[in-house]
């Protein structure tokens, strides 16, 4: 078994794995960490981390200061590279720009990433609330409206497997933190078609989100609208915004069609 879980297949490279797996452990809360860090952080050994680190920084992706090391500016090109060839400029933004555009709400779309939701694309407001989100954004799947619209339209088996194995965090009074609420959270989800967040993830924040779904009709991402609880109910939120976003959802699944590769990328099939 590999370090994801998954079962080793004879093209499966390793040595790939933990160079990646050694990228992705820094973030916000460890901006940079000597070598016995990187290797608790990533369940390596001290010998085989010391070669990821040195190969990244021999590559330009790792700097290294005094016994600490840190990400360059170069990892970038990861995410330059798949923004540049999935055109979201012509499939999502000028459907998500106008959304923002008509109701003063930001406007995103995510997929799914394991028990978190990754923001693909987002376009922003001027109003400042206290969890910002940008493109590469990772929220919890259980606390975001756009993360239950997500897991509701899986296939019955990814649905067991998300409430077997999520752990349901509290973030505020409002999150779902039973499994049991989670569950018929999620059927109602699929039922309505849309779901809203109010108070979950933080105090302060209201949002509406809906399926995107491909040719297949397999979920493939999601959309919403966000804004702070200052301006409107839940209520009016969902009178107001859902047919709007509805209406987006199927420009972007006309334009899915014309780019089917942006389909199978967003949904991994």
């Amino acid at each position: 078994m590999t370090a994801t879980g998954r079962t080793k297949e004879p093209e499966y490279l390793s040595t790939l794995e933990r160079g990646l797996s050694v990228l992705r452990a820094f973030d916000k809360s460890r901006p940079e960490m000597q070598l016995s860090e990187v290797a608790a952080a990533t369940k390596l050994s001290p010998a085989v981390a010391r070669r990821c680190l040195n190969t990244l920084v021999a590559l330009g992706y790792v700097a290294k200061h005094g016994r600490r090391f840190l990400l360059r500016p170069e990892v970038l090109s990861f995410g330059w590279s798949y923004m540049s060839s999935m055109n979201f400029e012509s499939v999502a933004h000028p459907h998500l720009q106008a959304l923002r555009d008509e109701t003063g709400d930001s406007s995103s779309m995510a997929v799914l990433s394991g028990h978190e939701i990754l923001y693909v694309a987002h376009v922003s407001t001027q109003r400042h609330i206290r969890l910002s989100a940008n493109v590469g954004t990772r929220f919890p799947v259980h606390a975001t409206s756009l993360g239950r619209v997500l897991v509701a339209f899986q296939p019955k088996p990814a649905i067991d497997a998300f409430l077997e194995t999520a752990t349901l965090t509290e973030f505020t009074e409002n999150t779902i933190t039973s499994k049991a609420a989670m569950q018929k959270r999620l059927a109602k989800v699929r039922r309505d078609g849309f779901d809203a967040a109010e108070d979950e993830l933080d105090y302060g924040i209201i949002s509406v989100s809906v399926p995107v779904f491909n040719q297949d009709r397999n979920i493939a991402c999601a959309i919403n609208c966000s804004t702070s609880t200052s301006r409107v109910s839940i209520g009016e939120l969902v009178e107001t915004r859902l047919p709007l976003l509805r209406a987006a959802a199927q420009k972007i699944e006309a334009a899915l069609v014309q780019f089917p590769y942006i389909s199978y990328s967003l949904s991994g099939v």
